[in-house]
């Protein structure tokens, strides 16, 4: 490389990382409300450990003048950080805000499992069931499945519901938020009988627990607001119970069937069932959404907002914020000085995921630099021969049967995975992980069989069929793994995420920030966290190793030897197309006819079973997989191997599941 364009690089790493540190400098000011609300990351001890969270602390709230609080609780596979939206709009009118890491969320080293289970699980709303027509019925299997069956189910039901017949039991369906709730009411700054909480998702049923827990007490819940949440019988919890100024947020898209009451669609007809009606304690004729029944002085008030957004994106969405804002503030007996649609917080979150782009970006510039190193140079070798590229033909018929086998074996693998696929539950303890590693681990075994075919095939044409033509090898040694060049790519690799890891330590340690968009994507580890990374790593390795060689050199285009930004396009977007086309092929499925009023596609074709977590993940998956497609594409470009970016993609997409998503 030449002097001008090793210069070049510097430059580009350089403003990439000032942007990166700008970005974070004024998101932090944002999360802060320009030093007005002081933040930090604290830990507090429990019977069963101890639980992490964020506390929001604006300068108006002293111990001579106590402030409201706000208790906020995220869903699965979240962390506190995800309540940011809220956290931050409250504080910035003078509440009080914990944010908590749950049970096996965030740095709570709880696990999940500690939420408890039993050996039974109800199909419909509680209180709806019966055993006469099996909407209560018994179940067995993993420990996980268990658990994630009885999500819905609360500590504060029924023994019917909150015990099983084994001896298993709900033991804390507030997942730690019973814990956190206590511990706000006793800070000195705290208004503790102007308490509330909110959660989203998972969060909703601990919010419900939070409130059962401590009904009736000194410190009850001024109000509790459910975002996308589940509504269920009275008959299912000691009447003595009650809940004060309960708000639910309801997403007219979620992919979850408990929080569309497991009809199809979010309409009219759901809002005047028999369920919602007693809820807003009004008559089917007189229901109707964003309309508050009751009223805030006794408690009674009751409102059902509906939202024209998806399942994740109800914990930013601004009507949902706004509507909360002034239900929080009605269940104080206090008005806020600012406009309940003057948010800030959305600003935040498109400074963290540009500084999170930028981070990306900068591995490309200091990979550059350190290929100028000998010993890293020697990881790069001269691209296969033109000759052995695919027609247009060739391509269409490899892609299509790539996309659809790594589409339509996405939602049933990823299930099976998450509940029932027999693994060592104290060793695999990550739930959407194992979704993962039973999808991945499917499609490196037909990866390996089709490779194996397509080697044989063309060897008996006289093709090309060496390792070298499929980015496994060099041109000095074509038919052999050359262990050398592997090594130095996994360090090549490692350096490159390692740029990462210590971007993301540094702002965590400074402002409390990590690398996301509104969910977990690049965080700090735990201990027990970085344990399950190198759980898990191998099999992202293989799978991207062999994904990798499939798409970006086996099926590559002649576009790969040109040079040029337009060329790199031409080159990517095959790569993109094969690597993305199975997940967007789901994502169509889904969400076409549910966007046409039918329902979720994975639930009209599969059944409840198989919507959800891993169709909601796709918002997430998705953007990933373009993200390593372009890393894959730019580094096999410049080192004729796909060694550097499947290790790359490897590294960062298990870093994602191990380092924030939910831990048994």
């Amino acid at each position: 490389m030449s002097t001008g364009s090793r210069k070049k690089y510097v430059i580009a790493l350089a403003v990439l990382l000032i942007l990166i540190l700008l970005c974070m400098l004024f998101a932090n000011r944002i999360q802060t409300d320009g030093g007005k609300v002081r933040i930090s990351r604290e830990f507090f001890d429990t019977d069963l450990g101890m639980l992490s969270y964020k506390l929001y602390v604006p300068e108006s709230a002293t111990e001579n003048s106590p402030a409201p609080a706000v208790l906020l609780l995220h869903g699965y596979q979240n962390d506190a950080e995800t309540c940011a939206a809220y956290s931050i709009e409250l504080a910035r009118r003078g509440i009080v805000v914990m944010s908590l890491d749950e049970y096996g969320h965030g740095s709570t080293d709880i696990g999940l499992i500690n939420r408890g289970y039993v050996d039974h699980k109800v199909t419909v709303n509680y209180g709806n069931d019966s055993e006469a027509d099996g909407t209560y019925v018994a179940i067995n299997g993993q420990n996980r499945y268990k658990l994630m069956m009885n999500f819905s189910n609360l500590s504060f039901f029924n023994d019917r519901y909150s015990k099983g017949s084994d001896g298993s039991e709900i033991g804390d369906s507030s997942a730690g938020g019973v814990y956190a709730y206590a511990f706000l009411a006793d800070l000195p700054f705290t208004d503790c009988s102007r308490m509330a909480v909110s959660g989203h998702s998972m969060g909703t049923w601990s919010s419900w627990s939070v409130a059962a827990a401590y009904s009736g007490t000194e410190i009850e819940p001024r109000a509790t607001v459910l975002q996308c949440g589940e509504l269920f019988r009275d008959s299912v919890y000691d009447p003595a119970i009650h809940f004060n100024n309960v708000l639910l947020l309801q997403a007219k898209y979620d992919e979850f069937s408990y929080f569309r009451d497991y009809e199809m669609n979010v309409d009219d007809s759901l809002l005047r069932s028999d369920l919602r009606t007693e809820f807003l304690g009004t008559d089917a004729d007189s229901a109707a959404w964003n309309t508050t029944f009751g009223n805030f002085e006794d408690g009674s008030a009751r409102r059902i907002e509906l939202l024209y957004t998806n399942h994740r994106l109800t914990t930013h969405n601004r009507q949902g914020l706004a509507t909360a804002l002034s239900w929080f503030a009605s269940s104080f007996g206090t008005d806020f000085e600012l406009d309940p649609y003057d948010q800030i917080a959305m600003i935040k979150e498109l400074l963290v995921v540009a500084a999170m782009l930028f981070a990306l970006a900068a591995m490309l510039p200091l990979m550059e630099l350190l290929l100028t190193i000998p010993f890293f140079d020697k990881s790069a070798t001269p691209l296969p021969p033109v000759k052995s590229v695919k027609t247009a033909g060739q391509w269409w018929k490899g892609a299509v049967v790539t996309m659809l086998l790594s589409g339509l074996t996405y939602p049933f693998m990823t299930q099976l995975g998450h509940g029932l696929l027999p693994l060592p539950e104290s060793v695999f303890r990550m739930t959407v992980g194992n979704g993962f590693l039973s999808y991945f681990g499917l499609l490196v075994i037909i990866m390996i069989i089709m490779a194996a075919v397509q080697r044989s095939s063309a060897k008996k044409k006289g093709l090309d069929a060496s390792l070298y033509n499929r980015g496994l090898a060099s041109e000095q040694t074509p038919d052999r793994v050359s262990w050398g060049t592997l090594f130095r790519s996994l360090l090549l690799a490692v350096c490159m995420t390692g740029m990462i890891y210590i971007l993301t330590s540094l702002f965590t340690a400074l402002f409390d920030l990590d690398f996301r968009f509104i969910w977990p994507f690049f965080k700090p580890f735990t201990k027990q966290r970085l344990i399950q990374f190198f759980v898990y790593i191998l099999i992202y390795l293989l799978f991207f190793l062999l994904s990798y060689s499939n798409a970006i050199a086996y099926s590559r285009r002649k576009a790969v030897y040109r040079k040029g930004f337009g060329a790199f396009l031409a080159a990517w977007l095959p790569n993109m197309l094969m690597l993305t086309g199975g997940a967007i092929l789901i994502v169509l499925l889904e969400y076409i006819p549910f966007f046409m009023g039918i329902g979720p596609g994975a639930d009209l074709l599969f059944g409840f079973t198989f919507g959800g977590p891993f169709m909601s993940l796709l918002i997430l998956f998705v953007p990933q997989i373009l993200v390593y497609s372009i890393i894959g594409t730019y580094t096999y470009r410049r080192t004729g191997n796909v060694y550097t970016g499947a290790f790359t993609a490897a590294i960062l997409a298990c870093w994602i599941v191990t380092g924030g998503s939910s831990m048994l």
